[in-house]
């Protein structure tokens, strides 16, 4: 059965928030016309997130799941989730929802307008929080070492908030090779230098409190600044 639209959910110790997460998700995309599926991804969490997917599985139509049986990592979760995708539209969200699901008619809609690729661009309300203040300044640190190394015409390259062209994307998803959090400037640098029109769509990211993140600030700050030097030699190489 093919849909218009396809929504990966990514979940690694998602047990809090995921059946209300889902439920705004599910309101929001309701109230459009697109016919749609959401497919779940566990990447072995450790909390009971395997079981409230399997129970939304079983309650919800157009839901389908798949369970690692060895962690992957934020990039190769989505990318099994979008190979078992059937929608025109193909996209995924960080299912926190930090950025709301609100803005995924609009992610959809500049793919039918002609778009390949349409992504979050995030604007930051951090509040006071020591630790949300942190992220942000090495966020904005990511955004300018990407435009500075890769060349990219792009501000956003780090969210997980991302919708594509499925035809398009497929071919382009074959060439990444990170599995982790680098996945996502990956996918986005490929795409731009194969020609793909990507549009990125600002949205309000508002930073949980409610919530322990999967990031590791320093190990994972030092992790992308790696891979971004590994990608870049890769690109030279091929050129």
């Amino acid at each position: 059965m093919e849909f218009d639209v396809s929504i990966v959910i990514a979940c690694y110790n998602e047990e809090p928030l995921l059946v209300q997460s889902v439920k705004e998700l599910r309101q929001v995309m309701d109230q459009t016309r697109y016919t749609y599926e959401l497919i779940f991804i566990d990447d072995c969490s450790r909390d009971r997130t395997k079981d409230i997917i399997i129970q939304i599985v079983k309650d919800l139509p157009n839901t389908h799941s798949l369970f690692h049986e060895k962690n992957k990592g934020r990039g190769g979760t989505v990318t099994d989730g979008l190979k078992m995708a059937a929608g025109k539209v193909a996209g995924f969200l960080d299912i926190d929802l930090e950025v709301h699901a609100r803005y995924i008619p609009s992610m959809v809609q500049a793919i039918l307008d002609g778009a390949d690729v349409a992504t979050a661009y995030r604007f930051y309300n951090v509040g006071l929080n020591p630790v949300a203040v942190l992220r942000h300044v090495l966020s904005i640190g990511y955004r300018k070492l990407m435009r500075l190394v890769l060349k990219l015409p792009l501000n956003d390259t780090e969210t997980g908030y991302k919708f594509f062209n499925r035809e398009k994307i497929l071919p382009v998803l074959e060439k990444t090779t990170n599995q982790g959090w680098f996945w996502d400037t990956e996918i986005m640098a490929l795409a731009y230098f194969v020609g793909l029109k990507i549009v990125e769509i600002p949205c309000l990211f508002i930073r949980r409190t409610d919530k322990v993140s999967s990031v590791k600030i320093f190990k994972d700050s030092i992790e992308y600044y790696r891979e971004l030097r590994k990608f870049k030699q890769k690109l030279n190489g091929t050129k």
